[in-house]
């Protein structure tokens, strides 16, 4: 089957954006095929626009076509309307670089970046025709890896992927690439395959494991089914993340995506210890790269790209060191040819005017604060430690540099919550834009954005339960009617969304069943709203006997053994529960790169 000429001469004028599809972008990567060579598709289980955005799946694409026994391809889902299209046609999703077949591949990597796409991996690997289920396949299918933030609880997905990769893949991708490449040589069987893969430090294989379960549902024990394999999984860590490789050429895409600019990962890791978010105490420690190894990142991406705007991406940038020397060095060096530096999200307490200054001397970026909450209590709560006058300190600044328009980031049904601590937002938003009007003298613009918290594995609040549905929906209303104005945007998300995010999140193996009777049921794009099929969600927990009430609003006990207990991100479950119990009396943890060691094991 010729997939291009079919595509080119039969499918593209049918479909919304065909650019999705056509490949043959600036920085492309094409290699001719050799049978000694292992072909990989970096499959990203959402659109072209999202997945090209995302700045891990740029790095793999780098890491293994740099190599000379390797080359990586790309696979994104298609949309709606060309999936109907290759459905009808009995054509199996292609790589955007050769067009070849997603099955043709020997190793297709997924990236998971949240709980919501799980349906489009399944949905990915059925329109690749691979086989769904990783018990099914043989020796000449693909071998399905996934990895990000989304595999530290891989369990929802244990039945249909053969290897997860836990933590930080630049270093492993290549380890992978070695053994597969000799056992493809020695063409031994896949079982022995996964043997030797399951020696390496940061690989968790489903299929060696065994999970019991008590009457009630809870798990009562997961453990390894032969002897050499880990009881607990330890996540991979790079060794050096200043000089760890990075895209200086990255794909140009053809179309718009939703980041379109150079991004610069600036450092990876947070101690800010947000109780919270499960970014902050997976990419733990923190390590930065040095200003002048960014300067020439930026200066040879650039060079090879040709965009107007760098991105310093991280989990939050300000908290960057030589955050001050890096913004002015590079708007120093790249002003005259009109290059712009964003910050795409800044803590309350770590602004100033010479920052702000300093970044709209070339154009004025958006600019976006997560005060998270609007009380004092409920900030410590979650270990925020800042104060209300630092965000309002810090929003003064930003009117006097220029600003007409800021975002502000809030989380609503965090563990403790009241109707009070809701209506505080309200008057916090007040008066923030009682501020812009004080310093500019004039109506400023604010876009709101609200998100229902998630309970998330391996954070202190992986024990609590999500709040019902019902109090959620009652506290959107409240504050869309409080901030119906003119200036203000207001955006929040589905609530049965959050919801289901929340039962994937923490969920067990048994997951595994409902994921496969939903993906028959059609469901897939459970992110985006207009695609979001809830009741047939309901329809296919009901089928399996499984309550998602258990999954999502149930609170876990201390000793309850959690379906991740086998999955280590490096903090020790010791310390999520002291900062568990601290939350529950209001009490705060410094930041360990500004105070004392905080015994979270990390280090």
């Amino acid at each position: 089957m010729n997939i291009k000429k079919i595509l080119f001469d039969e499918l593209l004028d049918k479909v919304e954006k065909p650019g999705r599809y056509t490949g043959k972008e600036f920085n492309e990567i094409i290699k001719k095929e050799d049978n000694s060579i292992i072909k990989v598709a970096l499959a990203f289980p959402d659109l072209y626009e999202i997945g090209m955005s995302y700045l891990g799946f740029k790095i793999l694409y780098d890491i293994i076509n740099k190599r000379e026994d390797a080359f990586a391809e790309r696979v994104f889902s298609p949309a709606v309307d060309m999936e109907k299209l290759l459905r009808e046609r009995q054509i199996p999703v292609f790589s955007l670089e050769t067009y070849r077949p997603l099955n043709f591949f020997d190793i297709v990597g997924f990236t998971i970046q949240h709980e919501l796409c799980f349906s489009n991996i399944l949905n990915l690997i059925e329109l690749g025709q691979i086989p769904l289920k990783s018990k099914d396949r043989k020796e000449g299918d693909p071998l399905v890896i996934a990895g990000g933030p989304g595999a530290f609880n891989p369990e929802p997905l244990a039945n249909f992927i053969d290897l997860f990769v836990i933590g930080e893949g630049e270093e492993i991708t290549a380890e992978i690439i070695e053994i597969y490449k000799k056992w493809k040589n020695q063409k031994q069987d896949r079982g022995e395959l996964l043997k030797r893969l399951a020696q390496l430090e940061g690989v968790y294989i489903p299929s060696f494991y065994e999970v019991n379960y008590y009457e009630d549902g809870k798990v009562k024990s997961i453990t390894p089914k032969q002897e050499g394999i880990p009881s607990l999984v330890k996540k991979r860590l790079i060794s050096n993340f200043d000089q760890i490789s990075f895209p200086l050429c990255p794909i140009v895409p053809n179309i718009d995506v939703v980041h379109d600019r150079i991004t610069l990962e600036i450092f990876r890791g947070c101690t800010r210890g947000c109780r919270f978010c499960q970014a902050g105490m997976i990419y733990r420690p923190v390590r930065e790269k040095s200003v002048d190894n960014l300067i020439k990142l930026a200066e040879e991406i650039l060079a090879h790209t040709g965009y107007e705007e760098i991105s310093l991406s991280s989990l939050s940038s300000s908290d960057y060191s030589q955050i001050e020397e890096l913004i002015t060095k590079l708007v120093d060096r790249f002003k005259e040819k009109g290059v712009g530096v964003s910050l795409p999200s800044l803590r309350i307490d770590a602004f100033s005017v010479n920052l702000a200054q300093q970044i709209q001397r070339v154009r004025k970026t958006g600019l976006t604060f997560a005060p998270e909450v609007a009380t004092q209590r409920l900030r410590d709560v979650i270990n925020k430690n800042v104060q209300e006058e630092d965000l309002y300190s810090s929003i003064r600044a930003a009117f006097k540099g220029g600003w007409r328009r800021i975002k502000l980031y809030f989380m609503i049904g965090l563990p403790t919550e009241t109707n009070e601590d809701v209506e505080e937002i309200v008057r916090l938003i007040n008066k923030v834009e009682h501020i812009g009007r004080e310093v500019t003298g004039r109506r400023i613009g604010i876009n709101v954005s609200v998100s229902a918290f998630v309970p998330k594995a391996h954070t202190p609040f992986q024990w609590e339960a999500q709040e019902k549905r019902d109090i959620l929906s009652q506290k959107l209303s409240y504050l869309s009617n409080r901030l119906r104005r003119k200036n203000i945007s207001f955006s929040y998300p589905d609530i049965n969304r959050s919801y289901l995010e929340a039962v994937f999140a923490r969920g067990d193996r048994r997951l595994g069943e409902v994921l496969e009777r939903a993906h028959y049921l059609g469901c897939k794009f459970d992110a985006w709203r207009e695609q979001f099929d809830f009741n047939a969600w309901q329809k296919v927990f009901s089928e399996s006997g499984l309550s998602m009430e258990f999954y999502a609003n149930r609170e876990r006990g201390d000793d309850e053994v959690l379906p991740w207990d086998h999955i280590s991100c490096g903090v020790k479950k010791e310390f999520l529960l002291r900062e568990k119990e601290k939350s529950r009396k209001g009490e705060t943890t410094p930041d360990c790169r500004f105070d004392s060691c905080t015994f979270c094991g990390v280090c």
